[in-house]
């Protein structure tokens, strides 16, 4: 064994032993030499027999208190004296006995008798004896624990809990960790680094067996530990040149202590994670500030003395970010926060001294710790494209732009995270396509943190894209490329979704279609995904007004971009084009409730979207009802929004267009099958006769019987009171002497209905809307396609209007104005027969007076003959009454009454045009205004008579396939000149004021 001595030490070590010698029997120099020799031999030099281990053990503990200069030798002796007791520990603990039954009378004294004299060595010269007791202590506890870690009742390594409770129960190892304690206590003031650097030494060593001991020194001095354990790392991270090499990434095998730092800074972020994130954020802070002369206070080992240190201390940091995500994660949050431009200049400063490889060394580890970051990754993305971005033209605000070279840094640092991000996710996979048609993944793939944790983002991410700023928006749209591969169908069916929602442009939207040729190689099916995740989000309300119109216009101008590739757009939109018709047809159902929704900027861009989608090849019934309702019901909101626009003198455009576009709607819905026309027409004459569109037509609003109802606002209240009523109806009749009571029971009712004049449209505003009415119900009657219609000879003129949609048209017309009319009454009866009838005719010709627009809707009838035949009932009662007024008027001529003559002509105009009256009948009208009113009812009378003679009915008619028209032959119906004696009669004796007219009147 070897004696190690040192001058100086050894006499302070003298010296501290004063008081300890004193307090014990001084031994003399013979049995100082014995107690030498006993111990270097083993062997008792009085009784020459062989010490025990206990007796060894005693002699040493001796000769530590009286020779100082020994103590190398009885430290190394000590180190099987504890390892002999650890083994009985064990093997006790293993064999189930006392754990202290077998080692307390043999060696747990000897081990407290060593722990004390040790404990009062340090207690008393500290300088002298704690570096050498810590070192000894923090070695032998790494090779206890290394050489007993696979006994069968030793914890593994990973439980640190379960080993730390086992050690600190052995006497052994929990008088070495005090000792150990005892003299980073000590040290702490003078000279912490060494005590610290054993310690690193000891876990490079015997990690992980030796992890238990970090974590108790660890939560009994965390502020020390954590800080000298840092700067410890830095030194030896420096002395191995790791600013002289290369990659850093792969420094861990290098430089030997890092991965000492990582595992025992790990160990401690479980209860002082707050200390290490202050710390790590300290000595990012001061490596950047400058150095300055020492204070009298600090250590002449600080690393913030040293410029090398100083430097280091960015890529020390980086490396141990590299080997544990925990201190990554701890620190990047505030870190980012810390880069503000004065914070970049001093790093840039500080970097500008490396070199390209180590540069380019750092920024590759920066790249991967970004990609790796399971947290915080927004905020860096911001970070770092607000920093590379461009400055604009126009500064806007005092703040000063980043310096170029920082800007620089940040534009490569962000175009290597994209590459290397690229690299990441497609080498994840094979590549094989994915359909959205069925999305099950095969196998599980490696995640990518920072792209996890920007699927949260997609929506914040898609905005920031279409502000389309210079480079960033480049940056931007090639991550959400990304994202979308990595996340699969349904992070790029949001992300698509995301931006049909938010463009609001065409540059905008042409976002979204680069983003679909670019997924469109690897996906299958994104339209249609992202049309039905659009539709999901309108189900549920997701979207508010303003995005869901945006959504609506943005998938109407994708369907509208079909036209451009007839004038030579790209393959590539075209196509897409096609795709998002196809989705949205798929969904009309589903988009038609929009077509009323309360906001009319949304009603405005769905009837946008309905008009230029294409029609589904099938559909069920129920869908197609619930579309043509929609639809004719939007037609009649967006007529009284027009008025509405026009009336407070607000720009018309929108309304306009929405009316166009609901007139081309329904023309489309009304040629898709025979279903949606008869739904179509119906509708819209029901609709045009509704009391709450009859103003929209110049109507009124009717009673059941046909009369106008006043407004309750212009009906007087008149407040009757019973109690008032009867008060003075007792005081005016006398009943005395009687015995009955008589009491006033009320007036029934408020008298006579007052007669006003409704409130109604502008003459134009009522014009225009019957026009429009008139112009879609024709353009549905004349789809060719549809109801096989033979088109004009002529293209200038108008096609020919279908025979069924016009029956339709009359039928519904018939169960409007008078439900009760069976639908076999085709035939007259004489004029006398109208007398049973007069209720019925009267309700008939107060529903012409109130809608205004029934002639126009017979007159759509009689272009579709024979349809005016079904019609018969109703023209018949209408006949009727105007027979009786004219016969019943006094006035001098027929002008007298304006409403009467108009009924007449355009009665007798539409029955012509009809082909129910002969060209002789039919031109009677011609003469009405100039004949007095017993004259008009003769001419009248004379069409009654023909009708009645000849029937309307429709098996009178003869289809003309030339014209594609129906005919009728009235030379089949005998001599028609009987009826036309009262004309000629009134002619005559007319002659002066009608004498032009008679070749009107020629059979």
């Amino acid at each position: 064994m070897s004696v190690v001595f040192d001058g100086s030490p050894l006499k302070a070590m003298q010296s501290s032993l004063s008081l300890t010698a004193q307090t014990q029997t001084a031994l003399s120099a013979q049995e100082l030499s014995q107690e030498i020799k006993s111990f270097i031999s083993g062997i008792d030099a009085v009784q020459g027999r062989k010490l025990s281990v206990r007796e060894h053990a005693r002699c040493a503990v001796r000769l530590l208190r009286s020779v100082p200069a020994c103590r190398g030798a009885v430290l190394e002796h000590l180190r099987g004296v504890y390892d002999e007791h650890v083994s009985m520990f064990l093997h006790n603990l293993e064999t189930e006995g006392n754990a202290s039954s077998g080692v307390s009378t043999n060696l747990e004294d000897i081990i407290q008798e060593v722990h004390g004299v040790l404990s009062e060595f340090i207690r008393l010269n500290p300088r002298a004896w704690a570096p050498l007791v810590s070192t000894w202590a923090v070695d032998l506890l790494g090779q206890l624990s290394s050489k007993d870690a696979g006994r069968r009742v030793a914890p593994h390594s990973s439980s640190l809990n379960e080993l730390l409770q086992l050690w600190m129960s052995c006497a052994a190892t929990r008088s070495l960790m005090e000792a150990y304690s005892q003299c980073l206590a000590a040290m702490l003031a003078w000279c912490p680094d060494a005590c610290v650097d054993a310690l690193l030494d000891t876990s490079v060593k015997h990690s992980p067996h030796f992890d238990w001991v970090v974590a108790h020194i660890g939560s009994a001095f965390p502020g020390t530990i954590i800080s000298r354990v840092l700067a410890c790392g830095l030194k030896d991270f420096c002395s191995h040149g790791a600013m002289d090499q290369g990659l850093l990434v792969e420094k861990g095998s290098r430089v030997p202590k890092i991965g000492s730092v990582v595992g025992i800074l790990g160990h401690l972020a479980a209860h002082h994670s707050e200390s290490i994130r202050k710390e790590l954020l300290r000595m990012f802070q001061e490596s950047l500030t400058p150095s300055t002369p020492l204070s009298p206070t600090s250590s002449s080992t600080s690393w913030e003395s040293s410029p090398q240190l100083r430097r280091a201390v960015v890529p020390f940091l980086l490396q141990l970010a590299a080997m544990s995500p925990n201190l990554f994660g701890a620190v990047s949050a505030e870190l980012v926060e810390l880069l503000r431009p004065p914070v970049l200049l001093q790093l840039q400063a500080l970097l500008q001294g490396l070199l390209r490889e180590e540069l380019d060394s750092m920024l590759g580890l920066a790249v991967h710790l970004i990609s790796q970051s399971p947290s915080g990754g927004a905020r860096v993305l911001r970070f770092l494209a607000d920093t590379a971005t461009p400055a604009s033209v126009i500064i806007s605000g005092p703040t000063p732009s980043p310096h170029e070279g920082i800007r620089e840094g940040c534009d490569r640092l962000l175009q290597m995270l994209l590459l290397h991000l690229h690299k990441l996710v497609f080498n994840r996979s094979d590549g094989a396509e994915v359909s959205l048609l069925n999305s099950s993944s095969s196998q599980p793939q490696r995640a990518i943190p920072f792209l996890e944790e920007l699927r949260s983002h997609v929506g914040q991410l898609c905005a920031e894209t279409l502000r389309l700023e210079r480079k960033r928006h480049l940056w931007l749209h090639q991550l959400l490329c990304l994202l979308s591969v990595y996340g699969g169908p349904s992070v790029a069916t949001e992300t698509l979704c995301q931006l049909l929602t938010q463009a609001r442009n065409p540059e905008e939207l042409a976002l979204a279609w680069q983003l679909h040729t670019t997924l469109s190689s690897c996906m299958v099916g994104l339209i249609p995904a992202a049309v039905a995740h659009c539709v999901a989000q309108i189900h549920t309300h997701t979207l508010g007004p303003r995005q869901l119109r945006q959504l609506l216009l943005n998938l109407a101008a994708a369907i509208q971009s079909q036209d451009e590739e007839k004038r030579g757009a790209s393959g590539a939109q075209s196509s897409m084009a096609v795709q998002v018709g196809s989705a949205v047809s798929g969904h009309l159902h589903d988009f038609c409730p929009l077509l009323l929704h309360g906001d009319s900027a949304v009603s405005h861009a769905t009837v946008r979207l309905l008009s230029c989608s294409p029609l589904p090849r099938t559909s069920s019934p129920a869908h197609l009802l619930l579309l043509s309702r929609a639809a004719v019901t939007h037609f009649f909101l967006v007529l009284r929004r027009r008025g509405e626009t026009g009336k407070v003198g607000r720009d018309g455009g929108q309304a306009a267009e929405s009316v166009n576009c609901s007139v081309l709607l329904l023309s489309r819905f009304a040629a898709y099958s025979p279903l949606t026309l008869k739904a179509i027409l119906q509708q819209l004459v029901e609709g045009a006769l509704h009391r709450g569109n009859a103003d929209l037509f110049g109507g009124q609003i009717a009673d059941m019987s046909g009369a106008p109802i006043s407004s309750p606002s212009v009906s007087p209240d008149l407040g009757a009171s019973l109690l008032d009523i009867n008060c003075r109806f007792g005081t005016t009749v006398n009943f005395s002497g009687s015995v009955w009571s008589v009491f006033h029971g009320g007036v029934i009712g408020k008298g006579l209905k007052v007669r006003t004049a409704a409130h109604l449209l502008d003459p134009s505003g009522v014009t225009q809307n019957i026009q429009t009415l008139l112009a879609v119900i024709v353009q549905c009657c004349s789809s060719s396609g549809l109801n096989a219609s033979r088109s004009p000879s002529d293209p200038d003129d108008p096609l020919p209007i279908n025979a069924e949609a016009a029956k339709v048209i009359a039928v519904t017309l018939v169960e409007n104005v008078c439900p009760d009319v069976a639908n076999g009454e085709l035939s007259w009866p004489p004029e006398e027969h109208a007398r049973t009838t007069v209720e019925r005719d009267i309700h008939i010709r107060r529903c012409f007076e109130a809608h205004p627009v029934l002639f126009s809707l017979l007159q759509v009838v009689a272009a579709g003959r024979p349809a005016l035949c079904y019609c018969s009932a109703v023209l018949r009662g209408l006949l009727a009454t105007l027979l009786a007024h004219w016969e019943a008027s006094r006035e001098a001529t027929s002008t007298d009454s304006p409403w009467h003559l108009q009924a007449s002509c355009l009665l007798v105009y539409c029955m012509g045009e009809g082909q129910l009256l002969p060209p002789v009948l039919a031109n009677v009208h011609e003469a009405f205004p100039l004949l007095t009113p017993f004259e008009v009812r003769l001419l009248l009378l004379a069409v009654w008579e023909y009708v009645r003679g000849n029937g309307p009915l429709p098996q009178k008619f003869a289809f003309s396939s030339e014209k594609g028209l129906f005919y009728r032959d009235f030379s089949r119906d005998g001599d028609v000149a009987r009826y036309v004696a009262p004309i000629h009669s009134v002619l005559h004796k007319n002659i002066d004021r009608l004498g032009h007219l008679c070749w009107r009147f020629q059979l």
